[in-house]
C-alpha cells in the first residue's frame, strides 16, 4: 500500500451548475455567489489539506435565450481566468416542448448542459495519471461521475501512489439531497461555511443607457 503523503495537496473540479443548484436548495441562494478560491481554501483548511488550482466546468447560456446570463457568465469567466482559475465552458442547448392546458398551447424551454461532466472526468483521470494531486475534491453531486473515481483508484494502484476522491457538497435541512458522490469521501459544505466564501460582486452587465 503506498505511503500517505504529508502534506497532502488538493485540486478542485467544480461542477458550476450542480454546486449553483444544490446551494439553491439548501441555503436559498438565487444565483452562482460563490467566491471558489476561497470555498476551496475553507474546505482543505478543515480537512488538513493545501489548496493547489481550482478547476471550473459550466455550460453558458447564448444571448438569444437569455441576455442577462449570457452576460454574466461572460463577466464572471473573465474574472474566474483572471484569480487564476481553469475554466471550461459548453455552449448550452435548448429543447422546446409544446404542453397544452385547457385547450392552451404553451411552449417550454429546457436549457440542457452536454459534455461537462465528460470533460470533468477526463481532466480528473489525466491529470492524476500526471501526479498533479494528492485529494481531488469534486464540488459537485452528480452521481453520473462516480465512475470515474473506480478509474482513479485504479490509477493510485497502478503507479503505487495514495489518491484520495473527495465529493464535496451544500449541505442542510433544505438541501435537495443529503448525499455525495457514490464511492467517494463526502465533505458536507454547512450554511456558515458556504456564506463565508460568499462573492460580493454583481457580475450582471449593465443595462443600456
Amino acid at each position: 500500500m503506498a505511503d500517505e503523503p504529508n502534506p497532502k495537496y488538493a485540486m478542485a473540479f467544480v461542477d458550476g451548475q450542480n454546486l449553483y443548484q444544490h446551494a439553491k436548495a439548501a441555503f436559498g441562494h438565487f444565483h452562482p455567489n460563490y467566491d471558489l478560491l476561497k470555498l476551496h481554501r475553507v474546505v482543505c483548511q478543515a480537512n488538513g489539506w493545501r489548496p493547489n488550482l481550482v478547476r471550473f466546468y459550466t455550460g453558458v447560456p447564448s444571448a438569444t435565450e437569455s441576455r442577462m446570463w449570457a452576460g454574466y457568465w461572460s463577466n464572471r469567466i473573465l474574472a474566474m481566468k483572471r484569480a487564476g482559475i481553469i475554466t471550461t465552458t459548453r455552449p448550452l442547448r435548448y429543447r422546446k416542448d409544446t404542453v397544452e392546458v385547457n385547450g392552451v398551447q404553451t411552449v417550454h424551454t429546457t436549457a440542457q448542459e452536454k459534455g461537462i461532466d465528460i470533460r470533468l472526468a477526463f481532466d480528473l483521470v489525466s491529470l492524476a495519471r500526471k501526479g498533479n494531486f494528492d485529494v481531488a475534491v469534486i464540488y459537485s453531486q452528480d452521481q453520473d461521475l462516480c465512475e470515474v473515481v473506480e478509474e482513479v483508484r485504479q490509477i493510485s494502484i497502478e503507479t503505487d501512489r495514495w489518491i484520495k476522491v473527495v465529493s464535496a457538497f451544500p449541505f442542510g435541512p433544505n438541501a435537495s439531497t443529503k448525499r455525495g458522490i457514490d464511492k467517494t469521501d463526502w465533505v458536507r459544505i454547512d450554511e456558515k461555511m458556504y456564506n463565508a466564501c460568499i462573492d460580493p460582486r454583481d457580475y450582471r452587465p449593465k443595462a443600456p443607457a
